[in-house]
């Protein structure tokens, strides 16, 4: 076994799961390093939850293997769910209710010696910040400090990966972001393996090491979450994470892309004649009260506090462009300057 295969935590190698002849998942081909956090995302009925139980052992793969920490777990062979050394955070956290605090924890340590168990239950709560809470119950606690209670008990046993389903979605949307924040730094302080289920394109892009888009139980693509936004593969992928102006172009002989609102340099290698859409996200449409550059006549105004999108609608164009600003336009102006970031809009 090399080096670089002993970093692999998780690898997955045509992993597939078919229900009723319909592919839940086909050909999931991933591999996961020790300490990687793995954000994966998409829209419902995508197959995210679908290879979160495959991994874990509560589904079979219908076909495919599965492999821990170099270990066959599902393919020719099979290790059951509690055999894997794999922790698991629902969406709704699943506390025994029954259960104080440090019972809970202690649950997955119940095959350890009893002392040991009790020094690795007070290690974690210590690290977690839940010392506090140990007597108490879990209808007693705040919904941030149930999830807190369910990472401590996902980490107790050491495991080699942990899996969590939406782990975030229970919480108000005020308390959401500090959670999530603290959680992924105490994974990061315990060097855990996790892979995160959301279905939160701006979740997925603020908490994964790597983004896996997943549609109609396919890799859509697979990389740092600079590589989705910034360079995604097809318009798909594109608009699962922004909502862009999009308008109609032609590749012209010197391989420009000619469109009703100017020209733009093209990304790919198209031959003349081509023709394309231009994906432009409004925060790259700028906005000048001076009026430089294309002229723009202002429709809506929406304010955000940070930021206003402005809907603009310009001249011989049919569809009003949106953009995101940041710097506050005057009060009553109704005409301004319309121009691009360069090097920001993507070619499909």
């Amino acid at each position: 076994m090399t080096d670089k295969s002993r970093d692999i935590a998780l690898r997955l190698e045509k992993v597939g799961r078919v229900f009723d002849g319909h592919h839940a998942l086909a050909d999931i081909d991933l591999a996961v390093e020790r300490g990687e956090i793995i954000a994966l995302v998409g829209h419902s009925g995508c197959g995210k939850s679908t290879l979160l139980r495959i991994i874990a052992g509560v589904e079979t793969a219908s076909h495919g293997r599965v492999t821990i920490d170099g270990r066959e777990v599902d393919g020719k062979s099979f290790v059951e769910p509690e055999a894997r050394g794999v922790g698991f955070v629902f969406q709704d956290y699943a506390l025994f209710p029954h259960l104080s605090v440090r019972d809970n924890v202690l649950f997955g340590l119940k095959s350890r010696p009893r002392g040991e168990a009790m020094a690795a239950m007070a290690d974690v709560v210590r690290r977690v910040g839940i010392e506090h809470l140990v007597e108490r119950f879990p209808h007693t606690l705040s919904g941030g400090e149930q999830q807190r209670v369910a990472l401590a008990r996902a980490l107790a046993p050491r495991p080699a990966i942990i899996l969590m389903d939406e782990p975030f979605s229970n919480l108000d949307s005020s308390l959401r972001e500090k959670v999530r924040d603290e959680t992924l730094s105490l994974l990061r302080s315990f060097g855990a393996t996790a892979i995160m289920v959301t279905h939160d394109p701006e979740e997925a892009l603020s908490t994964g090491d790597r983004v896996v888009l997943l549609r109609e139980g396919r890799i859509a693509q697979a990389g740092s979450p600079y590589d989705l936004h910034d360079r995604p593969v097809d318009p798909y992928v594109a608009e699962f994470f922004c909502t862009f102006n999009k308008i109609a172009g032609i590749v012209d002989d010197d391989g420009t892309v000619v469109t009703p609102i100017g020209n733009f340099a093209r990304r790919e290698n198209l031959g003349a004649g081509t023709d394309v859409t231009v994906f432009i996200r409004p925060q790259s449409v700028m906005l000048s009260p001076d009026r430089g550059g294309l002229k723009g006549e202002i429709e809506q105004r929406i304010f955000r506090g940070a930021t206003e999108q402005v809907t603009v609608r310009i001249e011989g164009f049919a569809d009003p462009l949106k953009a995101i600003v940041t710097e506050r336009l005057p009060d009553g102006i109704t005409t301004v300057g319309v121009e691009f970031k360069p090097d920001t809009t993507l070619v499909f």
